[in-house]
């Protein structure tokens, strides 16, 4: 790619990742308000995995069906699967700024997740501040659901268990060993996923009131499926390939404050003070964690003038 082009496209991509992922909670919530939540993400997998599909075929991308491959397709639903469909359950008990917020802490999940599994080097002292600043921030926000609604444990309990497979499909990927375009990539994962979505609409569901459907849960589904699972992936990976990881970091401190105001302005959700208090400590232990080191080695070698 002729490096011309690279500084007229990262700009729109990196906002497309940033808008896309601000708006994705909210999306999931508005989508299952009058479709139930396993059809919901059913339709939104199937609308990914036809699109995705047709500019595979288009665009003649390979897809790779080696042994390798569909491992890297296997470990890969675990975090489309257990990420999503627990968030849509999610969805009823929980605003879309706090699921926001809880997905968050997956950089620091994915990081203790990959000293243990691939053998990574343990957090220093700066990170475990991190871990430390963001979980209080975490139980400041639990303390404000579960003191707002009685149910909202179900919710807080989903969302984490939703991060913890996110993070760990994440971590799974890594230790495989393929080279395969992006979008290739996507679209195996979707092809193992989608059965396991149409199962779970079977088991948890199984019937379709199409004329209970809403126009705004209509809307939100196809947004999904077309820009959150598609054109957001594509986005993030082009900038992943074009800018630093510690600048590409920068996407999961800015979505959860995006998320949150969104939310307040266009679905009524309350945000409280404590709330705001529990959000900043998050927000400052995942700056800590992604920036702390570097900041402290720059001050360090810094020559006193």
């Amino acid at each position: 790619m002729p490096t011309t082009v690279i500084p007229k496209m990262i700009p729109p991509a990196f906002l497309a990742v940033v808008l896309i992922w601000s708006t994705t909670p909210l999306g999931i919530v508005w989508s299952s308000e009058s479709v139930h939540p396993t059809m919901a993400v059913l339709l939104r997998m199937m609308i990914a995995l036809t699109l995705g599909s047709l500019i595979i075929l288009s665009c003649r991308i390979r897809l790779p069906w080696s042994k390798t491959a569909r491992h890297l397709y296997a470990v890969s639903s675990i975090g489309i699967v257990g990420g999503m469909l627990l968030s849509y359950f999610a969805a009823r008990y929980l605003p879309s700024g706090t699921m926001s917020l809880l997905f968050g802490l997956s950089p620091l999940i994915s990081g203790f997740l990959a000293q243990k599994l691939l053998g990574e080097p343990k957090f220093g002292p700066l990170r475990l501040v991190a871990f430390a600043v963001a979980f209080l921030g975490l139980g400041i926000v639990c303390s404000t659901k579960l003191a707002i609604a009685s149910d909202s444990w179900m919710g807080l309990v989903l969302v984490l268990t939703a991060v913890c497979l996110f993070s760990l499909s994440g971590v799974l990927v890594k230790r495989v060993n393929i080279n395969i375009h992006p979008l290739a990539s996507t679209v195996g994962a979707l092809l193992y996923s989608t059965p396991m979505f149409a199962l779970a609409w079977l088991l948890f569901d199984g019937t379709l009131p199409i004329n209970t459907w809403q126009t705004r849960s209509l809307l939100a589904i196809t947004y999904l499926g077309v820009f959150g699972s598609l054109i957001g992936f594509i986005g993030y990976f082009y900038i992943l390939q074009h800018l630093k990881a510690s600048t590409v970091a920068l996407i999961t401190l800015i979505t959860p404050v995006f998320a949150m105001m969104l939310g307040a302005q266009l679905n009524d959700e309350a945000i409280t003070p404590t709330l705001i208090i529990g959000a900043g400590f998050v927000i400052t232990g995942l700056a800590l964690y992604q920036f702390g080191d570097r900041l402290a080695s720059t001050i360090l070698t810094r020559k006193p003038n």
